[in-house]
């Protein structure tokens, strides 16, 4: 059955719309079907077409039988360009062959194939390359194998590649100056084959949905009230590939009339990584190895327990490693080099005065914003990206990269999100007196808010509580949206409970007794540790329905990473883990993408385990992180409720 299967498979390739030379591949440790369509720059569907069996998964030795990559045979001597002459081309800062392609009109195999040692060693500054020269029209097969075709309504890559029959990396090295997203009326470079009828449906009956994390087709079914049947028919490409992240769908119109699209283009970067070379990327952080008593098992146990800087140093630390080790399993190499900052500042120093920071991808850390500002400034001149995990900078550096979405955007993002709130309601806010400038901003936002603060002494002293009956003062019956902004537990507490103990209940309104319910949503700019303090009720703040923006949201964590952060660490992964997993992953993605950080840092978003990441070019220099979620606890749960 199974010879049957791969040969019925090699019979329906042969028929395609071109034909097709075969290979063979031996899978190795680590290789995936995804993997392996890189290597040989074709997609998963080819290796599907002629491997059924792949689909129940692949073994180690087995054998693949691997198709001809269209861009194979664009490069292949039959279809080879004549050489007028070579231009010599040096290759400065930050320069990558994509950059240096699109400079010269070439492709990125055109310089692997005209620079021998590109092919294994890494673009250098201030190296000399060759740059080919072709004579125009030189090779007519060569000319008439592309044609250009215009962009439709709202069409994607990922839905021109599959009309053509090759892969979303395919699509992009025939087109290199495309963009991250397409314009209609935009002309590509496409394989010169025809188009059926069957998928030139009329696109005005048609309208396109963004596939979001963690949507499966039942999720979809309940959102766009289309069965998985329907969608399949729709996007015959789903068959095989299934849903992914950033997939575009063709839906009826209908379907997502009321549905808010994305306006950021969102990618997991994964499909179209076009740099493999290794990637070197310095690590600071605090492990405060000289501090730790080496004399004593458990003197050094108990500092390791208590100390937090050495906490969040080897959670962060122990996420950067899976991550690596998944990178692996794309192609990408990475040299990483860890440092001890030991939190001070003259260690630092010794670090960046000692190393040579210049042959550096990227610099991870340090995370404390002096110690970050310090190397931020040292190797401005190398324009060496320094990353903050966890902090942001109290200055700004065109180098520096602000992973954290700082607290003025957090508060942005919350306004926005409530006056999303169309049902008719009260707003009241309640703040001590650290939180003045924050009452400010809500107060010019929902200026119909009532005002109440916390309780002080005779000498003016702030006490941090509420009596009931300033409470009810305010609270009127029916719904009320409640801001609470405190930095102290006790108040966030006294709050909280008093909250609690009034929703619901309802009050008489008028001689005709007419009763109305309180209904109230407890909201906050800022969810700091007040709100997690052991005074603090998690059926309180259930019951209130208590919603606010975060930074981060890793409630379903893939299997698989649990289990690889298991095997290799004995304990499952916080969420300093997950952090050093998404944003070492996000970082080396974004480099075997683009060749460096700065290219297209602006206008992608990306979207992992618990972390996303859109920077945003700020006016004074640098990149701030402007991506972060919208939560809620529910039933004693804690929910998303916007992205």
């Amino acid at each position: 059955m199974k010879h049957f299967l791969i040969f019925l498979g090699i019979i329906l390739f042969s028929i395609s719309s071109y034909a097709q030379n075969l290979k063979t591949h031996n899978v190795k440790t680590g290789e995936t079907v995804e993997s392996i369509a890189q290597l040989y720059k074709i997609s998963t569907a080819d290796i599907y077409a002629l491997n059924p069996d792949a689909f129940s998964g692949i073994a180690i030795d087995s054998e693949l039988i691997i198709p001809e990559s269209f861009l194979d045979r664009l490069n292949s001597p039959l279809a080879e360009r004549e050489i007028e002459s070579y231009k010599v081309h040096k290759v400065r800062r930050k320069e990558t062959l994509f950059s240096i392609a699109q400079i010269y009109n070439i492709t990125i195999q055109d310089l692997k194939t005209h620079n021998e040692r590109l092919r294994n060693k890494k673009l250098r500054s201030g190296k000399k390359i060759y740059i080919p020269i072709f004579k125009e029209n030189s090779d007519p097969a060569y000319n008439s194998s592309l044609q250009l075709y215009t962009v439709l309504a709202k069409e994607g890559k990922w839905r021109i590649a599959y009309k053509f029959g090759i892969s979303v990396p395919q699509l992009e090295a025939l087109n290199p100056n495309m963009g991250a997203s397409l314009n209609e009326g935009q002309q590509l470079n496409v394989p010169n084959i025809i188009v059926s009828d069957k998928k030139q449906i009329e696109e005005d009956q048609f309208g396109y949905y963004i596939v979001k994390a963690s949507e499966g087709f039942y999720r979809l079914e309940k959102k766009l009230g289309l069965s998985k049947e329907l969608l399949v028919s729709l996007n015959p490409e789903l068959e095989i590939e299934g849903l992914k992240l950033g997939m575009v769908l063709r839906v009826p119109k209908s379907s997502v009339k009321d549905i808010e699209t994305a306006l950021v283009f969102t990618t997991t970067l994964s499909d179209s990584l076009v740099d493999l070379t290794v990637k070197n990327i310095g690590l600071l952080l605090p492990f405060k190895t000289k501090s730790i008593d080496s004399d004593s098992l458990f003197l050094a146990r108990e500092q390791l327990k208590r100390d937090g800087y050495i906490n969040l140093s080897t959670d962060f630390y122990s996420g950067v490693a899976i991550a690596i080790d998944s990178a692996k399993q794309l192609g990408i190499s990475v040299n990483l080099d860890v440092f001890d900052t030991n939190a001070k500042a003259l260690d630092v120093k010794t670090i960046l005065n000692e190393t040579d920071f210049s042959k550096y991808d990227l610099i991870l850390g340090p995370i404390t914003y002096k110690n970050l500002e310090l190397t931020a400034q040292h190797v401005l001149k190398d324009n060496i990206p320094v990353v903050s995990p966890f902090v942001n900078s109290k200055k700004s550096y065109s180098n520096l990269f602000q992973t954290i979405p700082d607290l003025d955007w957090m508060r942005s993002k919350m306004v926005s999100y409530v006056k999303t709130d169309t049902i008719p309601h009260r707003t009241l806010i309640i703040y001590d007196s650290k939180n003045t400038s924050t009452v400010t901003y809500l107060k010019k936002a929902f200026p119909s808010a009532s005002l109440i603060t916390s309780k002080t002494d005779k000498d003016g002293v702030e006490q941090f509580y509420l009596m009931l009956e300033d409470v009810q003062k305010v609270l009127l019956p029916g719904r009320t949206i409640v801001f609470l902004e405190s930095n102290n537990e006790g108040f966030v507490s006294n709050v909280t409970s008093m909250l609690n103990a009034m929703n619901g209940l309802t009050t008489l309104v008028d001689d005709n007794e007419t009763e109305i319910q309180r209904d109230i949503l407890l909201m906050t700019t800022s969810k700091n540790k007040a709100f997690e303090g052991k005074n603090v009720s998690n059926y309180d703040l259930s019951n209130l329905h208590f919603q606010y923006p975060a930074i981060n949201f890793n409630m379903e964590l893939p299997s698989a990473f649990q289990e690889k952060y298991l095997i290799k660490f004995g304990t499952f992964p916080n969420k300093y883990a997950i952090r050093g997993f998404d944003l070492t992953m996000d970082l080396l993605l974004r480099l075997s993408r683009f060749g460096t950080l700065y290219e297209r840092a602006t206008d992608i978003q990306t979207s992992y385990i618990g972390n996303k990441f859109k920077y945003t070019l700020q006016p004074n220099g640098g990149y701030k992180n402007e991506a972060g979620f919208i939560l809620k606890y529910d039933d004693l749960e804690i929910i998303k409720v916007q992205d």
